[in-house]
């Protein structure tokens, strides 16, 4: 139907004109589950080159430039405007129209969370329930896009993602609603969930330091902020500023010492780099196991990740501030959509994922810890000892990364 319509007012011209204008930008596509034929795009700005594959450690699927059929060609604003809510029509009803011909109960999950990584909880719940949970996959910032484009009609019912400023963000943007459950107040601390009780930590992880185990002794270290003495001048390795990782950590550490302080200790990590900021963590890890620099921070489950394929490696991890504030933790969370469809299922799924059944089943698979304080961690986890963790509500991760992303800059750390 909505084919017949467009073609009664757009002739074929115009049709091309769009599809220019639409495949010239990037498209990820992603499964709906595993057995779903369906596929979504999301679309952002037309890049530079064309055909040019992107790999992302953090996130398994491909990203793909695709040429336009028109270079340069320009829509009538209207015209544009009217395709791309004929799309997000099309490929929300292929979500509702495919969950409903299968389920009577369904919820439908958009997440930053890779698919093996939640699949298996999913399952679970299916399981124990009889509610069917779809999914799609795909970085936060596309999919945070993508509920705001849909509004309304999103057929979302929950939003999985990682880090707190990203779950701040979506509730700053009107995109969470909040959820009054006495399950979930008792199994997620307060510090790390949202006041507004609009999204709640599922995992938590740790960034901590590592170091080379030839080079430094544990009585060595002491604090992140020991990290920008001279005794570290050309010792120690970062990852890249523009990571949230690191702006999160540097927005709770202004919620600590304060923005003149904490930009003291960055410019004295500046002063200690011994190399450039890496694009990621295990490559700093890698480096520090092979002499480059000594130390650096990570968030601890690329350390396991690491340690599971090159046992052998002369690194450990240390656990900083555990005679102050202790560790900087943050989450991988979810929330329940604005619009969601099917809020007591969604709070039910909500409710599931952070229960003592299921959060080994969250947290194990990546290495994490659980965020109910009823769960212990996986053995090779636990093994790595116990630490204190900062308790600053990991909101401040979202409220203060402007302010961080600035301070970083001005203090040279790329």
């Amino acid at each position: 139907m909505l084919n017949a319509w467009l073609k009664k007012y757009l002739n074929k011209n115009r049709m091309d004109r769009l599809a220019g204008n639409f495949t010239g930008k990037i498209g990820r596509t992603t499964r709906l589950s595993m057995d779903a034929a369906t596929v979504v795009s999301t679309t952002m700005p037309q890049p530079e080159s064309p055909t040019q594959e992107i790999p992302d450690p953090d996130f398994t699927d491909t990203v793909y430039y695709r040429s336009p059929l028109r270079p340069g060609g320009k829509t009538p604003r209207l015209i544009q405007r009217f395709f791309n809510q004929y799309t997000t029509a099309i490929f929300s009803c292929a979500i509702l129209f495919g969950a409903s011909t299968s389920h009577a109960e369904q919820v439908v999950i958009y997440s930053a969370r890779i698919e093996q990584l939640i699949k298996p909880m999913f399952d679970a719940f299916t399981k124990e329930t009889g509610i069917d949970v779809k999914f799609v996959t795909d970085k936060e910032g596309p999919l945070l896009a993508r509920l705001k484009a849909e509004g309304k009609n999103t057929p979302a019912d929950m939003l999985i993602t990682v880090d707190a400023g990203n779950l701040w963000e979506a509730a700053q943007e009107g995109l969470l609603r909040p959820v009054e459950s006495k399950t979930l107040e008792t199994n997620v601390p307060a510090y790390l969930r949202d006041p507004q009780n609009r999204w709640f930590g599922l995992s938590v992880r740790a960034r901590t330091i590592i170091y080379n185990t030839q080079k430094v002794k544990p009585s060595d270290l002491s604090t992140y902020e020991a990290l920008a003495e001279p005794q570290w001048k050309g010792r120690l390795c970062l990852r890249t500023s523009k990571k949230v990782y690191n702006q999160s950590l540097v927005a709770m550490m202004i919620a600590e010492h304060g923005t003149a302080r904490t930009e003291e200790i960055i410019k004295g990590w500046v002063a200690n780099f011994a190399i450039d900021p890496l694009s990621d963590e295990t490559k700093a890890m890698e480096f520090v196991a092979a002499g480059r620099c000594d130390v650096t921070i990570a968030n601890s489950y690329y350390y396991g990740r690491l340690m599971q394929k090159k046992p052998a490696l002369p690194l450990a991890i240390f656990w900083p501030n555990q005679e102050g504030s202790g560790v900087h933790v943050n989450i991988s969370g979810a929330g329940i959509t604005k619009y969601a469809h099917n809020v007591p299922a969604a709070t039910r799924l909500l409710e599931f994922l952070s229960s003592e059944k299921a959060q080994n089943l969250f947290a194990d698979v990546n290495m994490e810890y659980p965020v109910n304080p009823k769960v212990k961690p996986d053995p090779a986890v636990a093994a790595w000892g116990t630490f204190k963790q900062n308790t600053i509500n990991v909101t401040k991760a979202g409220e203060l990364q402007s302010e961080a992303v600035k301070l970083m800059d001005r203090a040279g750390y790329r």
